[in-house]
């Protein structure tokens, strides 16, 4: 027993004579792990350990997402490992050390993308519309806000789970919770120890691009899923180099104040062509000196060949209960006629077209639709309006509840049966409800987007502004 106390003393008196201020235990090397580092440990042990473990219960879709969170998450994890041991790298450096998060990122994205048709889908929704969370160690000064707006994006779709499994599975719902907490964890996490940014070691090295830092595995942390493949060569640097020189160049010219016209040459007016139309004829550009600045395009956007080849094929089909309509473009005679009660429409990306729904169908839902225009008999659920641009949407019979969410511009023609009509909006403009009149047309009236709010002694109350009419 003494020998046992003895050693535990000495143990003690080892991590005493190691630890170097607060957040940092250790000279940077792998006997230590910083302070946050840990704390980031007991997240993953945590939130997100509960988080795949329902995944893994839910199955399907669902677990494979959440392994791909995971990784995301692995990958900030090392980044955070870097952190503790290093001093702030260049922007450069600190960019290409951001691509493995980013990466998987677009990892998590792309598999939403590509099960639109998963009975799922609302779930992969959530998680795709948060998960740029992971980005807040580049988002200085304020982190924490940023990782509050992405939790904010993925609550349109968790509230749709909530409501669609509340009294049905109790696992969806428990779901929904263990993946909330994790960014509700992660903002006490931020607002702890990164407040106005990526905390770096003061002493340490600078970090490069291919600094490495030992990856101490998380104490008490789930076992990890299967880890991602491996990444792709990273891009020449030179590129990220050469974008950086320009800008430098550019705003070292407009600090130049007045000077910055001493270069300018004189055009006299022989130079001019609304003082010599002659030169309008000519053939060839008539302006010399050097091209103006233009900001440089993304180096994802290098082969515009292979974007092209990635275009979704244009679908209209039934699959299951769900009609899809998707990546429709100039189609003005789309037409849907042999629905039943139980069916619903899922319009997605579709852009200059028409499309008309006849019969009675349980819901419909446009989606990322631009200038589209949807004519409908009857909706016994909901019209769902999401992330569109410039669509007309038109009932012919009765709907109870339209919802607008993310739109901007967005007139909807009830019919004298649907008038009692919810119409419930957030984030959205330019919006207007078309009421018919005895003669046959349609009187307009604008949706409000102004609102006052005051504190009246007990709690807020919101009432429209006059300017918003």
């Amino acid at each position: 027993m003494e020998r046992l106390v003895e050693r535990l003393e000495k143990a003690v008196e080892r991590l005493e004579t190691v630890c170097q201020g607060p957040g940092m235990c250790g000279d940077g090397s792998s006997k230590g792990v910083a302070q946050y580092v840990q704390a980031f440990d007991a997240l993953l042990a945590g939130p997100v350990a509960e988080y795949i473990k329902i995944s893994k219960e839910v199955g399907g879709d669902v677990q494979k997402h959440a392994e791909m969170v995971h990784a995301g998450l692995m990958s900030e994890r090392a980044l955070l490992v870097m952190a503790s041991q290093h001093q702030q790298p260049t922007e450069n450096a600190f960019s290409s050390l951001l691509k493995p998060i980013s990466e998987q990122i677009q990892v998590v994205q792309n598999f939403r993308e590509k099960n639109r048709g998963s009975k799922l889908f609302n779930h992969l929704s959530a998680v795709s519309e948060s998960i740029p969370a992971l980005g807040w160690v580049a988002m200085a000064p304020k982190p924490g806000p940023y990782v509050k707006e992405m939790t904010d994006a993925a609550m349109f779709y968790t509230n749709r789970i909530l409501k669609e499994y509340k009294d049905v599975d109790k696992k969806q719902v428990d779901w929904v919770k263990a993946y909330l907490s994790i960014w509700t964890e992660l903002q006490a996490y931020i607002k702890e120890y990164h407040t106005t940014g990526l905390t770096w070691n003061k002493t340490g090295p600078v970090a490069t691009e291919g600094a490495n830092s030992p990856s101490v595995p998380p104490a008490g942390a789930a076992p990890p899923p299967p880890g991602p493949p491996p990444p792709p060569a990273p891009a020449p640097v030179g590129s990220s180099t050469d974008d950086s020189a320009s800008r430098s160049a550019l705003f070292a010219q407009i600090n130049r104040g007045e000077g910055i016209t001493s270069g300018l040459r004189h055009v006299s007016d022989d130079m001019k062509t609304h003082k010599n139309p002659a030169l309008k004829n000519q053939g060839g550009p008539v302006r010399s000196g050097p091209k103006p600045f233009t900001a440089p395009k993304p180096a994802c956007n290098a082969n515009p060949a292979q974007k092209t080849s990635l275009k979704a094929p244009a679908l209209l089909e039934l699959e299951g209960k769900k009609w899809r309509v998707e990546n429709q473009e100039n189609a003005t005679n789309l037409v849907i006629s042999d629905t039943e009660l139980k069916q619903v429409a899922y319009v997605f990306k579709c852009t200059n077209s028409t499309l008309q729904i006849k019969g009675k169908i349980n819901s419909i839902t446009l989606d990322n639709c631009k200038k589209l225009g949807l004519v409908f008999d009857d909706v016994v659920g909901i019209v769902e309006i999401i992330n569109s641009r410039d669509v007309k949407v038109q009932v012919m019979g009765k709907v109870p509840t339209i919802s607008i969410n993310k739109t901007d511009g967005c007139h909807v023609y009830l019919s004298k049966n649907s008038l009692d009509c919810e119409i419930v909006s957030a984030k959205s403009s330019e919006m207007n409800v078309l009421i018919p009149t005895e003669g046959g047309d349609f009187t307009e009236f604008p949706v409000p987007e102004q609102f006052k709010t005051v504190w009246n002694g007990q709690k807020l109350v919101t009432t429209v502004t006059e300017i918003a009419g």
